[in-house]
């Protein structure tokens, strides 16, 4: 169609699609779209993967009541475990285990709507001694916190910050009401202010509209972010999105693809329900898709890293910090 070689042409020349030529893909043949959207990623990305993994540093009890979340304490899940900060032995073990199987990024997550000044203390000092021990890069999902939060957290040695903005401006209200999008995106332009690089993405299947997902995208590249994790939606009983049907295989991929469109250069991260779909991902690496988070989720099963390893390896990806970054001479051999 000459649409999608058209569009594809704009991006390799250096230009930008609109809102209105990312709807007009919606509608075009999905195979010549992600062919499309796999020859944009080579081009501007190369082969380089981009893959992390996540600890789940303080669990349950969330103030928040994001409605897709088994750890918020408005709903009742079979999430039930909750504890405080991990210590630091802990988490610094589980980093240095991952960076032994090849894994290029660390997050530490925690819940609640952001972490106290006591508590970021502890995680810089964890922090420090995860950068001390091993060679990973840390990235942070410490909630809404503010710049000079972030600055402390950038010294003792983190590189970026994770806040999914989860849906548009306009449906996100649908999916939270404790806190605003309006502090989401503060929190990231924060946090660019501090140094640090953000990432930043959404859920797919929360009953948002296609328009919804593509505005999303929209604002994520407006404020810059580099890494767009795509979760799908994994109903969790007994949360208000408990009923609502995840997406197919080929609704992934051709978001996915128009997303390659939209964020050229972007890591564009496969994470929570990856494992829903019946070839792991496959199809979207394939379709734009360049970075995953592996092993287990916050709450839920994941895919293992040394199943990734051996599928990336099968598709001729290399799990390689992207070039753009300052370490990206550090690069896993496998």
């Amino acid at each position: 169609m000459k649409l999608v070689t058209d569009l594809k042409q704009k991006i390799l020349a250096g230009g930008e699609i609109s809102r209105s030529e990312a709807l007009a893909l919606l509608e075009v043949p999905l195979e010549e779209l992600t062919a499309a959207a796999d020859e944009i990623r080579k081009n501007q990305c190369g082969n380089a993967f981009d893959l992390c993994t996540i600890v789940n540093g303080k669990c349950g009890k969330c103030s928040e009541d994001c409605k897709y979340c088994a750890q918020s304490s408005y709903y009742s899940t079979a999430c039930e475990e909750t504890y405080p900060l991990l210590p630091a032995e802990i988490i610094v073990a589980e980093a240095k285990r991952n960076a032994e199987r090849g894994v290029l990024r660390y997050s530490i997550v925690t819940s609640g709507k952001r972490l106290s000044d006591p508590e970021i203390n502890q995680m810089c000092e964890t922090i420090r001694a995860i950068k001390k021990e091993t060679s990973i890069e840390v990235c942070v999902s410490f909630g809404l916190l503010n710049e000079e939060q972030f600055r402390r957290l950038q010294k003792a040695g983190a590189s970026r910050v994770h806040c999914n903005l989860e849906s548009s401006p306009r449906y996100f209200p649908e999916v939270c009401t404790t806190h605003t999008y309006e502090e989401k995106i503060e929190t990231l332009k924060a946090a660019k202010r501090a140094g640090l690089s953000i990432c930043s993405g959404g859920i797919l299947g929360l009953g948002e509209t296609p328009e919804d997902r593509i505005d999303l995208v929209l604002t994520a590249r407006e404020l810059g972010v580099t890494s767009l994790p795509v979760n799908l939606l994994n109903p969790i009983p007994g949360t208000p999105y408990e009923h609502n049907q995840p997406l197919t295989k080929e609704e992934a991929c051709r978001f996915i693809a128009i997303f390659r469109f939209l964020i050229p250069r972007a890591s564009i991260r496969l994470a929570g329900g990856r494992g829903l779909l019946n070839d792991q991902g496959r199809s979207c690496f394939q379709s734009g898709a360049n970075a995953a988070i592996s092993g287990d989720m916050l709450t839920t099963a994941g895919i293992s890293i040394e199943t990734d390893h051996a599928l990336l390896a099968g598709l001729g990806y290399r799990v390689q910090l992207p070039e753009s970054e300052t370490m990206s001479s550090r690069s896993s051999g496998f």
